[in-house]
């Protein structure tokens, strides 16, 4: 604002404008205008009250009132609101007010003064008041927009993950976590880790209107999701989300998802992450990184302040954190297993096509029939399709069919003579790959089951004179024809017939009747 009392008394002392004007930091042609209007007033130095020169200057120089124009003047509320609005500009409005006043056989303003009109309207309710928060008042949370990605080792897939933001509003100390959706079991654990992160719990928690937190949206009476509202009655803080589209309600929470956008999501950009706890690993070493980092224009980092002034003044934690759980009923199939979020999970096979209850947390499937639990898995995420499966849950012959191999199809046939050991070995050697021979060592081990342990011992040594690679079809051939009995050597040998005589051909030997009968 121009010095007019300044430039007066100097003026009253003899000193040039020139020297003036350099004294007051303004041009000569400033000086000269004010002494001339001085002079025209009869204002002289020194005054007889102390004037300001506020007020001096509405007397030297009053403001002077527009002459009343033929020009419409423009709705200015109207423009305002619209002006809120998506894709609106003040060109179309103005296109639109020029229109208006044609048809009423009116001057509209040109679209410089309708800018200027405008302009000095809003600049009324563009003032901010800055509210000053006290230390463990508030936590401000949101979701950032940008996205992380987790590379699934099997395709190659990327997988989106979304990073939670959660600040707290005195000192800006921030906690961030990735998770693979933005549904209401990550929005609560996101939740339970950052309290955990802080070491206690702030007296006001404001989320954004998103689903996950507030069912029905309302300035005054907002209904606050069930499961969030246990939430916050068992940390025993009170939920009061943020106004829709004002992210002035939580600026910190705001200005931090911008912030850390940049120094982790940006600053990892580059680097492959194969599973969600790897990404967090990362997260966490450049949000420490962030939080110690000291404030350009004050004292200090957002850690030192939280861990001086804030962190005692925060809400102890419970003795327990929060769990949110969630109930589904499933029907088990004939594969053994139920679906939960597209992940598969075995169940004992004794309940299949039963309808059993499911509880699910953030890391644990429970499965209950008629109120009685039957077994738990270690919750998968991930690649969608996955399976866990226990192997006490799968009938027996589904388990043996899993335990065989190799080594103990070789074990097996040792035990039934060297023989068939050898033919296994050669059944599995003759493959490419050893897998494909299981087969066909379980149909020789089904044979002794027809035919005897000594009969297929008997077999394989005829077979063996036959290749040193018999297979199992030349081995069920020699069983089915009876050829192995033909080996004297397999046979079991009869007695010897002896007698008082010594040895005595019998009238069998010779063809003819046996008298003894």
């Amino acid at each position: 604002m121009t010095q007019y009392t300044e430039i007066l008394r100097l003026s009253s002392q003899g000193i040039s404008q020139r020297s003036i004007a350099l004294s007051c930091e303004c041009s000569r042609n400033t000086v000269a205008k004010v002494i001339v209007r001085a002079e025209e007033l009869n204002l002289r130095w020194p005054f007889k009250n102390d004037v300001t020169d506020g007020e001096l200057e509405k007397q030297l120089f009053p403001e002077v009132i527009p002459s009343k124009t033929n020009h419409r003047p423009p709705d200015l509320e109207y423009i305002h609101k619209e002006m809120a609005k998506n894709g609106v500009t003040l060109k179309l409005l103005w296109n639109e007010y020029c229109e208006s006043c044609r048809s009423a056989n009116e001057l509209p303003l040109m679209y410089s003064q309708f800018c200027l009109h405008y302009q000095k309207f809003a600049q009324n309710r563009r003032a901010t008041m800055h509210i000053h928060r006290k230390p463990g008042e508030q936590i401000e949370v949101d979701w950032a927009g940008t996205r992380a990605y987790v590379v699934d080792r099997d395709s190659g897939e990327q997988i989106s993950a979304y990073l939670f933001v959660g600040v707290l509003s005195y000192s800006q100390y921030a906690y961030a976590e990735a998770f693979f959706t933005q549904d209401q079991e990550s929005w609560i654990q996101a939740h339970v880790n950052m309290y955990r992160f802080f070491g206690g719990v702030s007296r006001i928690l404001v989320p954004d209107n998103l689903k996950t937190g507030v069912e029905q949206v309302s300035w005054y009476t907002p209904v606050i999701n069930k499961t969030y509202h246990e939430m916050s009655v068992h940390y025993d803080t009170a939920v009061i989300p943020a106004r829709v589209r004002r992210p002035k309600d939580k600026p910190n929470a705001e200005g931090t998802v911008g912030n850390l956008t940049t120094w982790i999501l940006a600053a990892l950009r580059n680097e492959k992450f194969f599973n969600l706890s790897e990404l967090n690993d990362a997260v966490h070493e450049k949000l420490h990184v962030f939080n110690h980092k000291p404030f350009q224009k004050k004292e200090g980092s957002r850690f030192s302040i939280f861990d001086l002034e804030e962190k005692v003044m925060l809400l102890p934690l419970p003795s327990r954190h929060f769990e949110r759980a969630i109930w589904k009923t499933a029907t088990v199939q004939f594969n053994y297993h139920i679906a939960v979020d597209k992940m598969h999970y075995s169940v004992p096979y004794e309940y299949i096509k039963h309808i059993v209850d499911v509880r699910i947390t953030q890391n644990i499937i429970e499965v209950f029939y008629q109120n009685h639990r039957i077994c738990s898995h270690r919750r998968l995420y991930g690649r969608v399709g996955q399976y866990s499966t226990c192997e006490v849950h799968m009938p027996l012959d589904h388990q043996q069919y899993l335990q065989w191999n190799a080594q103990r199809f070789l074990d097996w046939s040792e035990k039934v003579g060297p023989n068939t050991h050898r033919t296994v070995k050669a059944i599995l050697s003759s493959h490419k790959v050893e897998q494909q021979g299981y087969k066909a060592c379980m149909a020789l081990l089904k044979l002794t089951d027809k035919f005897g342990v000594a009969s297929v011992e008997a077999a394989c040594t005829k077979a063996l004179t036959y290749t040193p690679n018999p297979s199992f079809k030349s081995v069920k051939t020699i069983l089915s024809t009876g050829q192995e009995k033909s080996n004297p050597d397999t046979l079991p040998k009869p007695k010897a017939e002896t007698s008082e005589y010594g040895f005595t051909r019998g009238a069998n030997y010779y063809g003819g009747y046996d008298y003894d009968k």
